[in-house]
């Protein structure tokens, strides 16, 4: 047989804790076996045997040993794919307009997809020809996707109304634990109630829960949500609507059921026009107004600021462990959102809120208004 592999005592070592650390590529690992199993001082299989035993082809064991014969053994290891080995396509100056043209937004275009961008370098004249799969290796180097757009809160710079109410809100948070004084996060989100048309195939055994693409929408709901952040307690509820009487509802039981012993409730909620004590005016006598409205404080999150609302943190958690999925009428959204906080509240598993006012004068200092330094 041509190309014999002959390996010595040094060699054998380094395959086999090669192989013993299993942390090199796949490939690597796979010429590493042929070379041990084609040793003629070891086992001397033929080529036929090793490609079964490693399922690889007879073309790829023979390779293997004429790169180590004619190169040596860092060759016949290290050995690249041919498609590898071909030379990058995009110079540094035309990876740079390929940037430049992800960056740019264009009429009458929401964004530019990886073949639209390769058909762009082609009509631009910065290449000749370029395939999508170029496109998105070079962009993958800088962290561009520009295929991909995401919705986020951006607050606005130097705005003093912003950062007014994010020191309120930062302030309260960081307030030691007192229960004449609770501080509790309030909010809402809509829930959709869908039905199942077709019943779901349940799970099995090698096979994920199977449900049909078509479902009947049963309209929406609503569920009101408070967080205590430093001992972990929670509470929802679930209307039909988000009106002002079952906001003004909500924070009656709030005062008179959760925390009636307390002598001020701190509420930090977002800014909607439902969210005011007015509505304890347009719904109860004024005397139970009245005295909601002494035991209850207001700290309002700024504009474009809800991330500071603690309670964000549980509606993505029950968001994910309970809601995400069809849940058909009201009485069953109920009866699963109040089987969950019950098992949730159990653990107590409170919110460990580590953004402070110091911080966010220092991470967010171009929020706050230029004539207003950070540092005093």
């Amino acid at each position: 047989m041509k190309y014999r592999v002959f390996l010595d005592d040094e060699q054998r070592v380094t395959l086999r804790d090669l192989l013993k650390a299993g942390t090199a590529p796949s490939r690597k690992l796979t010429h590493a076996r042929i070379l041990l199993k084609a040793d003629k001082n070891g086992p001397a299989l033929h080529d036929v045997v090793i490609a079964e035993q490693l399922e690889c082809s007879r073309n790829t064991v023979f390779r293997v040993r004429h790169r180590f014969i004619e190169r040596g053994l860092d060759a016949a290891l290290r050995h690249l794919h041919p498609q590898n080995l071909k030379p990058h396509l995009l110079d540094e100056r035309t990876e740079a307009h390929l940037i430049a043209l992800a960056c740019t937004k264009e009429k009458g275009q929401a964004r530019l997809s990886l073949r639209l961008l390769a058909d762009r370098m082609v009509e631009l004249g910065h290449v000749d020809k370029i395939s999508h799969e170029t496109v998105r290796k070079t962009l993958k180097k800088t962290l561009l996707r520009p295929h991909l757009s995401e919705s986020w809160v951006i607050p606005p710079d130097q705005s003093g109304a912003f950062v007014a109410a994010m020191e309120d809100v930062l302030d309260v948070y960081a307030q030691p634990h007192d229960a004449a004084f609770p501080v509790v996060c309030f909010d809402e989100r809509p829930c959709q109630l869908i039905a199942d048309v077709v019943a779901p195939l349940p799970l099995k055994p090698g096979q994920p829960y199977r449900f049909d693409y078509e479902y009947e929408r049963k309209g929406t709901a609503n569920l009101f949500g408070l967080l205590e952040p430093k001992t972990g307690r929670r509470w929802f509820r679930v209307t039909e609507r988000r009106t002002k009487a079952d906001f003004a509802a909500c924070m009656r039981e709030v005062v008179d059921v959760l925390y009636p012993e307390a002598v001020r409730i701190h509420v930090v909620l977002d800014n909607l026009s439902t969210h005011s004590k007015g509505a304890l005016y347009e719904v109860f006598p004024a005397a139970v107004a009245r005295r909601l409205s002494r035991t209850l404080e207001f700290h309002f999150t700024p504009k474009h600021g809800s991330w500071l609302n603690a309670v964000e943190l549980e509606f993505a958690v029950i968001g994910r462990q309970c809601l995400n999925r069809r849940i058909a009428s009201v009485e069953e959204l109920r009866e699963e959102v109040t089987a969950w906080s019950e098992r949730r509240n159990q653990k107590g598993q409170g919110v460990n809120w580590r953004f402070t006012t110091q911080a966010a004068r220092t991470k967010l200092s171009r929020l706050y208004p230029s004539n207003s330094p950070v540092q005093n």
